[in-house]
């Protein structure tokens, strides 16, 4: 049966889950979130409103976001992330809440979640091929993720790409893409239809804001997709769109570099990453201008 979706629930109601903890679906994890933000109401209200309430079986993250007590209560006001009474970061100001939310959401996979083996990286599909884009921080990742998920492809994740263990598959985790910086602008005026969270300012990536992943991406989040393209992305201004093939050895030993877990995972990772390499055609990717890396990202899959 299809469980009632965040975006179903007016912003009393909301408020009254979050207080005493929200359970949210996303991809093949459910969390339960714990929060009296309101820049996290307003996040999850904004971003989240196509994901489906869970509130049957087992919880696989319960984190809290919420206001340090003390004198930071009410003098520059922080907010803390807390998953299982973990707490991996130090306090923020008040109003980066909801990216803090994010960010460690991120985190609980990369440190709990070795069912998988795990990539910082993006995924997207089109036409039954999968695309992974792995990418070093100001590589404009998730700058090409945003405008791909734009234009008629679904996307699996923008930070973690997640590969099955057991059937070499890519597993969806259709959750907002961070932006950062220029990037947001950029892809506003993309797009200028898309649908952003807040903008803050100031955080330890810059000014960051979080673009909604499209309705079909998040209903289609069961559906695993089967690797085709390792694609390795660099922004470069003023570049020309350019796509070269690389070695798949070079290839695998970057992909290496960009695996959370890789090294834990012992001769399974090596194996899950020469059968992901072996499996996918191998690309360096050089581009500026994003109506024209679209238009390559499209024919390299049609040619395909």
């Amino acid at each position: 049966m299809t469980q009632p979706t965040l975006g179903q629930l007016s912003q009393s109601e909301l408020r009254t889950r979050l207080a005493h903890g929200l359970v949210l679906q996303t991809g093949p994890f459910r969390t339960q979130i714990v929060s009296h933000s309101l820049p996290v109401l307003r996040g999850l209200a904004t971003l989240y409103a196509d994901h489906e309430l869970s509130p049957d079986g087992v919880i696989d993250f319960c984190v809290r976001v919420d206001r340090v007590g003390g004198l930071r209560a009410v003098w520059r006001p922080q907010i803390l992330f807390q998953s299982d009474k973990q707490i991996p970061f130090k306090p923020l100001p008040a109003d980066h809440a909801f990216a803090s939310l994010e960010w460690g959401l991120n985190w609980c996979i990369a440190v709990h979640a070795h069912h998988y083996l795990l990539l910082h990286a993006a995924v997207l599909e089109k036409n039954g091929r999968a695309v992974i884009l792995p990418g070093d921080p100001g590589a404009g990742k998730s700058t090409l993720t945003a405008a791909l998920s734009l234009s008629g492809f679904r996307l699996l994740s923008d930070e973690m790409g997640m590969i099955d263990r057991d059937d070499g598959l890519l597993v969806p985790l259709a959750r907002p893409v961070n932006l950062k910086n220029a990037s947001i602008d950029i892809v506003r005026a993309f797009a200028p239809q898309a649908v952003f969270g807040d903008t803050v300012r100031d955080t330890h990536k810059g000014t960051v804001a979080h673009l909604k992943p499209s309705t079909e991406s998040v209903h289609r989040a069961t559906e695993k997709a089967r690797p085709a393209f390792l694609v390795f992305p660099r922004w470069k201004a003023g570049a020309s769109t350019q796509l070269k093939p690389r070695a798949r050895a070079d290839a695998f030993m970057e992909v290496t570099n960009h695996s959370f877990n890789y090294q834990l995972l012992g001769g399974l990772g090596f194996n899950l990453t020469a059968a992901l390499v072996g499996a996918c055609d191998c690309y360096d990717f050089v581009y500026s201008d994003l109506p024209e890396a679209v238009s390559a990202f499209d024919e390299l899959l049609a040619s395909a």
